[in-house]
């Protein structure tokens, strides 16, 4: 069942240079899909239109039926997808972390015993639970951006958007991030639009969009993608690193599977030879 639908949207910050250009997908409930793409080349500016912080020029966005062009649908919207930014410490606005987590239920006026059940659900939800009562200044770059997940999932949004979610975080924080946004789709349901310029980020995914110039050029599953090296190169992409690796090992006759390897998939594979 289709929940967001992108149709035939373009945007200008400035009424002159288009930031997207007569941009169409749609996602169905319950999917991972990544966008992808580099700098400047219009993947945050859908993240503000899915969450209707910004409207399109032309063209209508919908979130389970809903137009972002009318706004009386505005508040709903926002409620259905919540956006997690860069920058953790942006959206960290309390000095304990569980009254963090229920900051955005008590602006919305959520009863006070269904916020406590929030903040456990949130929470445990992204593993960290133990540290409710703890300041959010003293946790790593990982466990921040956790926390900043926990409040948009105290939201009970239908579609979680990840705008460079990981791209402060060193290797060990994007794992753990990535960890907690893949149990959500897969045990909780939650749709994911994870927008990253990460490649090895995008094997997680059931679908990858590819932005280049404001314009979306290829939509496919990751093996589809990765496939076209040769227009992902010329905009400055690259295959993820385990997959350049194994490709290169299968040239020297090292028997190994198929399809997408992770890095820790890799590293099994070779272990078993």
């Amino acid at each position: 069942m289709q929940i967001i639908s992108v149709e035939n949207v373009s945007y200008s910050y400035d009424k002159q240079n288009m930031a997207i250009k007569n941009v169409s997908f749609s996602v169905q409930r319950g999917e991972y899909v990544s966008i992808i793409g580099h700098n400047g080349s219009g993947k945050s500016t859908i993240a503000r239109l899915l969450n209707a912080l910004i409207k399109p020029d032309e063209g209508e966005v919908t979130v389970d039926g809903l137009s972002s062009l009318d706004k009386k649908n505005l508040f709903e919207i926002r409620k259905r997808v919540g956006v997690v930014f860069q920058n953790p410490d942006n959206q960290l606005v309390a000095s304990i972390v569980e009254d963090d987590v229920a900051f955005g239920p008590e602006n919305l006026g959520v009863p006070r015993e269904e916020i406590g059940e929030r903040i456990e659900f949130a929470l445990s939800a992204v593993g960290m639970t133990e540290f409710r009562k703890s300041s959010p200044v003293r946790l790593s770059g990982g466990q921040k951006q956790r926390i900043a997940i926990a409040g948009v999932l105290a939201l009970k949004p239908d579609v979680l958007v990840l705008d460079e979610s990981t791209a402060m975080l060193d290797p060990r924080g994007r794992k753990e991030v990535l960890d907690v946004v893949e149990k959500l789709n897969k045990e909780q349901g939650v749709t994911v639009i994870s927008i990253t310029h990460y490649m090895e980020e995008t094997v997680r995914a059931d679908r990858v969009l590819v932005m280049d110039g404001g314009e979306l050029i290829l939509q496919g599953c990751p093996q589809e993608i990765f496939a076209k090296k040769d227009v992902l190169t010329a905009i400055g992409l690259e295959i993820p690193p385990a997959m350049r690796i194994a490709e290169k090992l299968v040239a020297r006759g090292v028997p190994l599977p198929s399809g997408i390897l992770t890095e820790e998939r890799l590293g099994e594979e070779l272990c078993k030879l």
